[in-house]
């Protein structure tokens, strides 16, 4: 028998899944909306629940503007099709409201963020300074401190997605050449450097507190990932975005900032560094160049800015 609507949900946060349900239900029997119209807004809305999980939210109360327009920047870094990404985005819109009309949370968190205009959504990437403040936040003796600076350098250092960085295993890093190797979309394999500050961190991580917590791990459970939780067992997509919120809030960035804000930094400062957009298009994994070249646009309204400020004739 096919399975369709809420049957095809992947396992989400109970708060989460049982508002999707009701929205679902909403579509099919106030709305009549087909079968194949239902299933698709299941699998767009099981996406977007997923990727709130991995946010680390658990009720709709919880999302924000920015975790939507997070997550727009993520389908837009998915390698999906713009029509499904377009898609997709309106279907969280439409659902946010729905939950809003009815009394499942307080507020619309969707409906300042615009509908998806292909081609002019910009991501967000913070100054040199404001990753600086981030990575400062991490400079003490303690396991934790340690850990949080070998991910948020290795983070800013290779522009890794979150699950790149937090499915990497010791095995893939090289710290003498300072090289690692990530996995991306589809298993695509690739190779990138890392410089000197995450070399230290990685190297501090890996000999003087992963030992230790590797050592907790119990018979037969994975112990072979790079980044590790107490337990010895590999760390969590959660725990990597409770990370970088927590350096977001002790650096006064904010505590909204994501991993995937490192990873459009990491790219806009090397374009606005001389860096060729091939070279960044391979460093990111990107399929195609057309999706590194939104960051062009990062660094043309840099431009636009310094010389606004700059040039005696500009105004």
């Amino acid at each position: 028998m096919a399975r369709h609507g809420a049957e095809l949900l992947p396992e989400l946060p109970a708060a989460i899944a049982r508002a999707i349900g009701a929205y679902l239900a909403a579509l099919r029997f106030e709305r009549g909306l087909s079968l194949n119209s239902i299933d698709a807004y299941a699998r767009d809305l099981g996406r977007y629940g997923t990727w709130l999980a991995e946010a680390g939210v658990d009720h709709l109360g919880e999302v924000t503007r920015t975790h939507i327009e997070d997550f727009a920047l993520h389908l837009q870094d998915s390698g999906l099709a713009p029509r499904t990404r377009a898609r997709g985005l309106v279907a969280v819109r439409r659902f946010h409201s729905f939950a809003h009309a009815d009394g499942i949370t307080d507020a619309d968190p969707a409906s300042e963020v615009s509908p998806p205009r292909e081609g002019l959504r910009l991501p967000k990437a913070l100054s040199v300074a404001a990753i600086e403040a981030m990575l400062a936040t991490t400079g003490g003796e303690e396991p934790a401190q340690i850990r949080a600076s070998a991910l948020l350098e290795l983070l800013y250092a290779t522009g890794a997605r979150i699950s790149e960085a937090v499915g990497a295993d010791l095995d893939d890093i090289d710290l003498e050449t300072g090289l690692i190797r990530l996995y991306g979309k589809g298993g695509k394999e690739r190779i990138v450097p890392f410089g000197s500050h995450a070399q230290a961190a990685l190297g501090a991580w890996v000999s003087r507190v992963r030992p230790g917590m590797a050592a907790k791990a119990k018979a037969g459970t994975q112990a072979g990932a790079l980044f590790l939780n107490a337990r010895g067992t590999r760390m969590s997509r959660q725990t990597a975005w409770k990370i970088v919120g927590r350096a977001g809030e002790l650096a006064g960035v904010g505590t909204e900032v994501s991993p995937h804000t490192f990873r459009h930094s990491f790219a806009t400062h090397l374009l606005e560094g001389g860096a060729d957009i091939r070279v960044v298009q391979e460093l990111l994994g990107h399929a195609s160049v057309t999706t590194t070249q939104i960051y062009t646009k990062v660094s043309e309204e840099t431009l636009r800015e310094v010389y606004a400020t700059s040039h005696p004739r500009a105004r």
